[in-house]
């Protein structure tokens, strides 16, 4: 049997790939990446030169079966996703649930993840807390929403830029103007920021400055 292993990859800032990544990223036969041309440049960042194959949400149900049958024959495989940990938002879950199914070991690495940062530096309890990733763009969106406005944990989200207006005025509508909610974009990015208030507050303050980059939303819970 072979071996897959879950390689988190740095959410912006290089310097924060470990040196057990890199060497993990040199030693497996295959590289499975979310974006091939986007993970190239990492590779070529660290003078790894293993072969590169794309696995994104919209090839991964047709690739699993053959990934499964080279980690039977033996192949170590790297998964990694364009920034983060694999399987959080991103593609991941579904090859290392066939792998659990088929008794193919998994290793994750530790690394990267946005979501943690943004918690830790919310000033918000992060004793408990939920992650919720990004909500349903459309069908079962208020009906989530509805549900988390009783959630007493600490919730966090992801959220894109054209997003963001409307998803803090939703939260407005379902769980009070006066809600506490700490936003931290382009996390170890040049231009990293974190606006923490009421959702009001921090609404108009993103109206006045259109929102960049890739958000983290940490909302006070109930």
């Amino acid at each position: 049997m072979g071996k897959l292993f879950l390689v988190p990859t740095p959410i912006g800032n290089l310097e924060d790939m470990t040196f057990r990544a890199v060497k993990v990223l040199q030693e497996v036969d295959l590289i499975l990446a979310e974006d091939t041309r986007n993970s190239g440049k990492l590779l070529k960042h660290f003078e790894i030169d293993t072969p590169l194959q794309s696995h994104h949400m919209y090839n991964e149900h047709k690739h699993i079966e053959t990934m499964i049958e080279r980690l039977k024959g033996g192949a170590r495989l790297a998964l990694i996703s364009d920034a983060g940990t694999p399987a959080i938002s991103d593609p991941g879950f579904l090859l290392t649930r066939s792998c659990v199914q088929n008794n193919i070991k998994v290793e994750c690495l530790p690394g990267a993840t946005a979501f943690v940062p943004a918690l830790v530096n919310s000033g918000l309890p992060n004793d408990r807390f939920v992650f919720e990733g990004f909500l349903p763009v459309k069908k079962g969106r208020q009906t989530r929403l509805r549900h988390l406005a009783e959630e007493s944990r600490t919730i966090v989200f992801y959220e894109s830029p054209h997003k963001l207006i409307k998803t803090l005025t939703q939260f407005i509508e379902y769980f009070g103007e006066d809600r506490q909610v700490s936003i931290s974009r382009e996390l170890t990015k040049m231009y990293e920021e974190t606006i923490r208030g009421k959702v009001s507050e921090v609404l108009n303050h993103f109206e006045a400055k259109p929102p960049k980059g890739e958000f983290v939303i940490v909302v006070q819970g109930k």
